[in-house]
């Protein structure tokens, strides 16, 4: 409770590597913390070009689950690019000024939620604004050889989502993002890699994990 108390008197910050990008994010208690393994987690890291920085060593994202309505950009966001790895893929956002990890999102508002990549939110202690990590989900993607880091938690984000951004698409709050536009389209054109970019990544990210 002492936590959460705390959270709400304050914002979280938001930051690219080079400043350029900046952001808050309100009401930080409510978010959920995962460990992600997977391997399209590990892609998006090698397309930037910053595994190393974004990555821990076996291949984990630090990612906070949030309401998009609690995230407000306060200058740079003519900077804010996407991709995706797939046509049909996750929205991938990052900052094309210094190629930082922002997060993840659904192609359209309605599921309201973003995965913020935590290289982009380390201004502050995550632990102050967000909690511990809560969960740990596709370890059979980890790197390091066995044994594999156990799968844990999922039942925490899934609950989180059902509590959060199903009650948001009910309630209308989905409709309150930095990252659509009032038709529902996404306010960057994601760049959509080639089979080509694709298999030249998953080849780096085999690579790395052994």
């Amino acid at each position: 409770k002492a936590r959460a108390s705390t959270a709400r008197l304050m914002d979280h910050p938001l930051q690219c590597r080079c400043g350029t990008l900046e952001a808050v994010i309100r009401n930080a208690e409510a978010g959920n913390r995962t460990l992600c393994y997977c391997k399209d987690c590990q892609a998006f890291a090698h397309f930037l070009g910053r595994p190393e920085e974004i990555l821990d060593g076996r291949g984990g994202s630090d990612v906070v689950q949030i309401l998009p309505k609690n995230l407000s950009f306060t200058q740079g966001i003519d900077s804010l690019a996407c991709m995706r790895l797939k046509p049909k893929g996750l929205v991938r956002w990052y900052s094309s000024c210094c190629n930082t990890p922002i997060g993840n999102t659904l192609a359209t508002p309605k599921f309201s939620f973003i995965g913020l990549v935590s290289e982009c939110l380390k201004a502050k202690p995550l632990e102050e604004s967000f909690g511990p990590i809560r969960s740990w989900v596709h370890t059979q993607s980890a790197g390091g050889g066995e044994p594999k880091p156990k799968a844990r938690g999922i039942a925490t984000s899934v609950r989180w989502f059902f509590a959060n951004a199903l009650k948001a698409r009910f309630n209308g709050d989905y409709k309150r993002t930095p990252l659509f536009r009032a038709d529902g389209s996404l306010i960057a054109t994601p760049r959509v890699l080639s089979p080509e970019e694709l298999a030249n990544i998953r080849n780096a990210v085999r690579a790395a994990t052994g």
